[in-house]
């Protein structure tokens, strides 16, 4: 006997044994009983679907969209591989045609934060109290793969306790919760349905683990290409980067990230540095980015530090964690496209084109574009309508250009930006009003 879910469409059969639960009020996830794992967990496999529940999107919680979405609670694992559950905002078109072929796009947020209110799967609500969180933004930028009636999954990519730039744990949830929708029943995908991946800095990050980590731990899936925007490929240069810049609210935030998933380096944290920073720390630990950002504005850490910095890196436990933090461990075995600013703030240019490069070396296709106009905020949006374009491709079969690496002024100076920003614009317009976005 199937589970039935009924609304304004009409009723929508679900597997047996799914439990649906009704439209309610988002509650943040830390007190919300839907995030809760069973106590079977590990019994479940991987990419399991443990619970299901309609939901309504909003551009920054107060502007109902025309979309219809669910979110999935599913199993999988953590970065010491144990099992734990989580969730992914999964959706639609409104008026999408179960008939119709599907293409599957795992939407990577730049999540950045450890708080649950900065989650996607609570800010992205209609009614969500998330000001200052980015996804709310990157509403604009996804919608994009909506309008051209793909399927989007949204994994909370840093788990539900926030371990915001943790290795391989990205890759686990992104490619689990791509086999979460695959068998999610009103979705109307298979596990042949087409996927791609998207993520710009936070959620590039995330989407290069999930690049590399696909062929060994997802290999049924038919990944056909990822679009991974200045995706940190060296954090250890990222933090001695952006120490004294107007991204130095990062440091904090990553550090407390990381000693919620290693314990021990907690210990050398609250050894190491003051009780200012401490409290820093403590501050990233309940506030959405923006907040972090301005209260540390161009801050020093090695004021706040015995040992400064660049010795604090120097030091064998932090050193270890930050190698693993890395990427660049295995090539990816599908197409890449990967943009990045030549005047990037955060990610230096240079460290994106070593990763490139050894991806290339060992046979990975990667589309290479560097842009000297733009930084590492608005290259995000500028860069959607070249994504939305490759991707089409890459779903479509069509050859990938063989060129290798090129650095252009602008993407919105390309030939095809014209009509790739007037889409572009469009989609933003019906988000802004509510309206259906085909």
């Amino acid at each position: 006997m199937s589970v039935d879910i009924k609304d304004s469409a009409g009723v929508v059969p679900l597997r047996p044994a799914l439990r649906v639960e009704p439209l309610r009020a988002p509650v943040l996830p830390d007190v919300d009983p839907f995030y809760q794992p069973p106590e079977d967990l590990a019994a479940l496999a991987p990419g399991t679907v443990i619970r299901a529940r309609r939901v309504e999107l909003g551009l920054l919680g107060v502007i109902p969209q025309r979309i219809s979405a669910w979110q999935l609670l599913y199993r999988t694992n953590d970065v010491h591989g144990e099992p734990e559950a989580v969730v992914t905002t999964v959706a639609q078109p409104s008026d999408a045609d179960p008939a119709a072929p599907k293409r599957l796009v795992s939407y990577q947020c730049a999540i950045d934060v450890v708080v649950a209110r900065g989650l996607p799967s609570y800010c992205l609500r209609q009614g969500s109290n998330a000001f200052g969180s980015f996804p709310q933004f990157e509403m604009v930028i996804f919608t994009n793969a909506l309008a051209r009636g793909w399927t989007l999954s949204i994994p909370d990519h840093v788990g539900s306790d926030g371990h915001f730039g943790v290795p391989r744990e990205p890759g686990y949830r992104i490619l689990d919760g791509i086999r979460a929708a695959q068998s999610f029943d009103p979705l109307h995908l298979s596990t042949e349905t087409p996927v791609a991946l998207w993520g710009y800095s936070g959620g590039g990050l995330a989407t290069t683990w999930a690049c590399e980590m696909a062929a060994t731990y997802a290999p049924e899936l038919d990944i056909v290409g990822a679009s991974a925007g200045s995706p940190v490929g060296d954090p250890e240069s990222v933090f001695a980067r952006i120490n004294g810049s107007i991204y130095s609210g990062l440091i904090p935030l990553v550090l407390s990230a990381l000693c919620r998933a290693y314990p021990d380096l907690d210990k050398a944290v609250r050894a190491s540095f003051d009780r200012t920073f401490l409290d820093l720390m403590a501050h990233a630990e309940s506030s959405t980015i923006f907040p972090i950002l301005f209260r540390s504005i161009r801050r020093n850490v090695d004021n706040h530090s015995r040992v400064g910095m660049a010795e604090l890196l120097r030091d064998p436990q932090f050193r270890d964690i930050f190698e693993e933090l890395r990427p660049v461990t295995a090539a990816p075995v599908f197409p890449m496209l990967v943009v990045q600013a030549t005047n990037d703030t955060v990610v230096a240019v240079e460290d994106m084109d070593e990763q490139v490069w050894r991806y290339r070396q060992v046979g990975t296709p990667v589309q290479y574009i560097r842009d000297r106009l733009s930084g590492h905020v608005s290259l995000a949006l500028i860069a959607t309508p070249l994504v939305v374009d490759w991707l089409s491709d890459r779903f479509a079969g069509r050859p990938l250009d063989p060129a290798g690496p090129k650095t252009v002024w602008s993407l919105a100076f390309s030939p095809n930006s014209l009509p790739g920003f007037r889409s572009l614009l469009g989609v933003a317009t019906r988000v802004l009003t509510g309206r259906p976005l085909n």
